[in-house]
């Protein structure tokens, strides 16, 4: 009996180890195989092309490839800055919310919520005409306050896409922290009152230690989010051309080759690349945050 529960059971993950086999493991399989192959042209390039297999020479033309390496440079030091920044406005956010009753708390939760709820193309676009000199009301503002911005300019790209990206994540990492901080006995809030704690103390001591695990977990899901930034540098670039490149970031270089230069190849190469890189700085943050931990 207890054998066929436990096969009964696990005919639930039945649909979910489907879409994983499907979804994942054989478009990255293919994915890997494709990017040992290279399409030749014969001739001067009037002939036939023909699929030759070069091993990791894609690979190899991917590691010198300055552009999708200093595209990746740029990503990782602006998530440097980025990631930080957002987290610190969550965990904020989250102490804000659990200090308060639960009935408010609720209100004050599905209201930041909206921004994630809304689908990232739609927010990119919306803040695009919001930063627009033209149909935009941030930039009258800025002249009646004294302050000359363009948000389109070469030193305003990444704070104008850093500003989008905070304000459409901080409430989804809002409610993992605040939900982390419901797990902390209430005891110790009172424990530490009595003896004369602070609130400050408390959320510094008490609080924050307890919350670190899902601070790890919101900080690790954002370094994978922002390695794969598309959408707003690609919104951007139809505004401001001259300064975000089809070479901004390494998804807008894996779709280049794959959907402009037709080299499906490389941009699977590259694509298995990216993919080892986030391997990578995933495991090396897990890593050091856990000894921190620890």
């Amino acid at each position: 009996m207890i054998r066929s529960m436990r096969w009964k059971g696990a005919a639930f993950t039945v649909p979910f180890q489907l879409g994983f086999v499907f979804l994942y493991l054989l478009p990255i399989g293919y994915a890997v195989h494709e990017s040992l192959f290279t399409e030749k042209q014969s001739g001067l390039g009037l002939g036939g092309t023909t699929t030759e297999f070069v091993g990791l020479d894609n690979y190899t033309q991917g590691l010198t490839d300055s552009a999708f390496m200093n595209s990746i440079l740029r990503v990782v030091l602006f998530a440097c800055v980025q990631i930080p920044f957002m987290l610190l406005i969550s965990l904020l956010l989250a102490l804000f919310l659990d200090a308060l009753t639960s009935r408010v708390a609720s209100r004050f939760r599905i209201l930041l919520l909206v921004p994630y709820m809304i689908p990232g193309v739609v927010a990119a676009i919306v803040w695009v005409n919001l930063y627009s000199p033209d149909v935009g009301p941030l930039t009258p503002i800025g002249k009646a306050l004294g302050f000359d911005w363009n948000f389109f300019a070469p030193s305003m790209v990444w704070p104008s896409i850093g500003n989008l990206l905070t304000w459409h994540g901080i409430g989804y990492n809002m409610v993992i922290i605040y939900s982390a901080l419901q797990g902390v006995p209430r005891e110790l809030f009172e424990a530490a009152r009595l003896d004369g704690a602070s609130e400050l103390r408390i959320a510094r001591s008490i609080k924050i230690p307890y919350v670190r695990g899902a601070l790890v977990l919101t900080g690790l899901l954002s370094i994978i989010q922002m390695l794969q930034i598309f959408n707003e540098p690609a919104l951007f670039r139809n505004i401001t051309p001259q300064t975000v490149s089809d070479s901004f970031t390494p998804i807008m270089i894996i779709y280049n080759q794959a959907f402009n230069a037709g080299n499906y190849n490389y941009a699977a190469a590259l694509s298995v690349l990216l993919a080892l890189i986030l391997g990578v700085a995933s495991f090396l943050f897990y890593r050091l945050t856990s000894k921190e931990a620890d």
